[in-house]
């Protein structure tokens, strides 16, 4: 079925993603809070979804299509990837803490690892892939905002986090985006985007939110959204792709 839409219409494909990545998410968000263990239901579903996308690239001949191969720039080029490993730390800038059971721990850096390589997946690999072909730009602005704008999900199902720091998440993860977006387009390579993400996303779990005042989510969310953005300028402008 999923090949079939795929053959059919590239941009349905990727929205169809979209919408099942999100109502699933939540879903198993949602029931693993009325079980009271953190991620317990999502990560077999997130585990599911990641097989059926690596799957289906793989059989279908399409990893070096939505990179999922190494870059084609050398490191230099991109700076050796400094901002993005700057970028890792964000959750540890006001120190380390452990905030939820061991079990919880483990559950929560697994689903954080597929959130990572689905979001890479979907947005990046079949969205952008298919919008690209009636223009690269248009394509490069959709994916990143779209991609930023689908983490107001967490303003749906609650975070924990008050609304500025949200809609501050919203903001930093448009500019990610487009850093994500531009990594990709120049080097053909979804991977330095997936790690990165996927570290990013895991280490939250270990972020010491007692000490993290609405300020300082502020001034971390713009720090954020700066290295992102200048980082996403760069590329644009002095990157060159093969």
């Amino acid at each position: 079925m999923l090949e079939k839409l795929y053959r059919k219409s590239e941009i349905w494909y990727a929205i169809v993603w979209i919408i099942a990545y999100v109502v699933f998410a939540s879903l198993g968000d949602n029931l693993s809070a009325e079980i009271g263990v953190l991620k317990i239901i999502t990560l077999p579903i997130l585990l599911v979804l990641s097989m059926v996308v690596f799957i289906f690239v793989v059989k279908n001949g399409l990893s070096v299509k939505y990179g999922l191969c190494k870059p084609q720039l050398p490191s230099n080029q991109m700076l050796y990837y400094i901002p993005l490993i700057v970028l890792l730390t964000a959750n540890l800038w006001y120190g380390v803490a452990l905030n939820t059971s061991l079990l919880e721990t483990v559950l929560y850096i697994l689903s954080m690892f597929c959130v990572g390589f689905l979001e890479e997946m979907i947005f990046r690999g079949f969205l952008f892939n298919a919008m690209a072909k009636n223009g690269v730009q248009s394509a490069i602005i959709v994916s990143s905002v779209t991609f930023g704008v689908g983490h107001i999900v967490n303003l749906i199902n609650g975070s924990g986090a008050d609304l500025l720091s949200n809609l501050l998440q919203v903001i930093y993860a448009v500019a990610i985006g487009f850093a994500f977006m531009l990594i990709y387009y120049k080097t053909k390579s979804l991977i330095p985007c997936i790690l990165t993400h996927c570290i990013f996303n895991a280490l939250s779990i270990f972020s010491n939110e007692v000490v993290i005042t609405p300020q300082r989510h502020f001034i971390s969310g713009m720090l954020i959204a700066i290295i992102a953005g200048g980082y996403a300028l760069y590329i644009a402008w002095r990157v060159k792709e093969r």
